[in-house]
């Protein structure tokens, strides 16, 4: 089994977006004590596990392949369950996209776009992620810091799960 990674590294100001909770309760923030957010490859290896104590919320960054600008997804923990919140694009040519009905649009300012209130559930409360070479730089921000994922599983089926709930 390879070696947890630890979750530190470049300390980074959360991604542009609303990040105000709609979700938690209370209730929820005695639950969040069991809660860990586990990168696991398709072997079965764990590549961190972060206790999600002290805060419900976190994002997925990466590079985009041609413009290299940073595209992000947030997502946030509320009960037993991973939500979808909001993303960011720099450029209306990357990321998800906007749907009419899910979450709000909103400019950047500075040419791209952010949806916010988006709050869809995220089956099984697993992301499964092909991870990109360490020039996309997939990683996870929490709490101020950033875990690459392509630096130790660039073209990895990996899979962000929560464990624990």
């Amino acid at each position: 089994m390879a070696a947890l990674l630890s979750f530190a590294g470049c300390h980074s100001t959360l991604p542009a977006g609303d990040y105000n909770s709609r979700l938690a309760t209370p209730a929820d923030s005695a639950r969040m004590s069991n809660i860990r957010l586990e990168a696991v490859t398709q072997g079965g290896n764990v590549l961190f596990s972060i206790p999600m104590q002290g805060d419900n919320r976190w994002c997925l960054l990466w590079n985009h392949s041609v413009a290299g600008f940073t595209v992000s997804d947030c997502f946030e923990i509320a009960g037993d369950v991973m939500y979808l919140v909001s993303s960011h694009q720099p450029d209306f040519a990357a990321g998800l996209g906007y749907i009419e009905g899910r979450g709000k649009l909103t400019s950047d300012g500075q040419g791209g776009y952010i949806i916010t209130d988006m709050y869809e559930p995220v089956p099984n409360n697993s992301l499964v992620l092909r991870v990109g070479s360490t020039a996309v730089n997939h990683r996870v921000w929490y709490q101020g810091k950033e875990t690459s994922l392509s630096q130790f599983a660039a073209g990895q089926l990996v899979v962000l799960r929560l464990s624990g709930h």
